[in-house]
């Protein structure tokens, strides 16, 4: 699963292997090695990768789509005009709200 992550991730991003190496501070051949799934990327190499395409490391590794803790899904939202401090604050809101949805909608 992992080798395909990283492949779909890549061109979706239009990056050549060197490009996705040189992030991770590795030859081409061991990234390659990452996408035929003859080397598998040490602890290091899979936060960079998560934070480098933005989607958790769960992701990488099983393919289940989940929003990241710093980035999720607000495209329904006009955020043009806002500060970062303000983005920030609806992140929270919007964190809050999954959390209460998980509990039952009880306030704790």
């Amino acid at each position: 699963m992992l080798k395909d992550q990283l492949t779909r991730l890549r061109k979706s991003r239009g990056k050549t292997q060197e490009d996705i190496a040189k992030i991770l501070g590795i030859t081409r051949p061991a990234y390659t090695a990452y996408e035929i799934g003859t080397r598998q990327p040490d602890y290091e190499s899979l936060i960079k990768l998560a934070k480098y395409f933005d989607v958790t490391i769960d992701y990488l590794l099983t393919g289940e789509k989940e929003e990241t803790e710093s980035n999720p899904n607000l495209f329904f939202f006009d955020m043009g005009g806002l500060t970062k401090e303000e983005i920030e604050d609806i992140k929270s809101h919007y964190k809050y709200v999954k959390w209460k949805s998980k509990h039952g909608g009880k306030n704790e």
